[in-house]
């Protein structure tokens, strides 16, 4: 997607360089706050297929509000707060594809993506998953397919796919969530290590990635209240792990 990124403090300007140096034809804008945001929106509406405003979310409502015509033809608009703490999926959620530009800052700040898209945030299942590297997509579309089955959920119900910043970049694995159509949830290594909930711990993981487990941890930390509903399995070169939201 061919994104503008806006920012108009120092601290959101810091924010922005870094999404634009992991998101592949993005272009950061720092307009004046006063008189210069509102005329730049104007243009990035009809230049962009999304942007991002590293700023409060009432600014932004402000500053879109005479140029939001209709989800069909309105850029996705991401909002993410200068702590890199959120990045909200704020218009065009599905059709714009607000949704998917929100977990992608998300995934690249290590911030939490916010998706209300009824269809998209009623979805209850994660899929956590481990892999060895240059893993193929059909290996790991197999063990999605593997987990919904012993645990009886469809592909449907799932909202995310997990995994560790250390496969943020495996081909197989993005094609996968590509195809099944599930975006993709980066944790980062440093979040697994602090995560004090329970979950299959191994010393081998540990001595290979740092961390003491990929597939069951990512899972529970990328869900809201969740239950584990499918233990670390192992498929192949892939782990796998399910947990549903209660």
């Amino acid at each position: 997607m061919k994104a503008a990124i806006v920012a108009v403090t120092k601290k959101g300007k810091s924010t922005a360089f870094k999404i634009k140096k992991n998101l592949p034809g993005s272009k950061v804008y720092v307009p004046a706050l006063k008189g210069g945001l509102r005329d730049l929106v104007k243009k990035l509406f009809c230049k962009f297929e999304g942007i991002i405003f590293c700023m409060a979310a009432g600014i932004v409502v402000r500053v879109i509000a005479s140029c939001v015509k209709n989800k069909y033809t309105d850029p996705a608009v991401v909002v993410v707060d200068e702590a890199e703490r959120y990045a909200i999926s704020l218009l065009s959620g599905h059709e714009g594809g607000a949704n998917t530009l929100a977990i992608q800052a998300a995934n690249i700040l290590g911030a939490e993506p916010i998706v209300t898209t009824a269809s998209e945030s009623m979805r209850n299942i994660v899929i956590g998953i481990g892999c060895r590297r240059n893993i193929n997509k059909e290996e790991i579309i197999k063990a999605v397919r593997l987990a919904l089955n012993k645990t009886g959920s469809s592909m449907k119900k799932v909202r995310h796919i997990a995994t560790i910043d250390l496969k943020r970049n495996e081909r197989g694995l993005q094609d996968a969530c590509r195809e099944l159509g599930i975006p993709l949830r980066i944790i980062s290594a440093d979040l697994i290590k602090r995560f004090s909930g329970a979950y299959k711990r191994s010393s081998f993981v540990k001595e290979k990635v740092g961390v003491e487990g990929v597939s069951e941890p990512c899972a529970l930390i990328a869900a809201k209240r969740p239950k584990l509903i499918l233990p670390k399995t192992k498929v192949g070169r892939v782990t796998v792990a399910a947990v549903k939201e209660i």
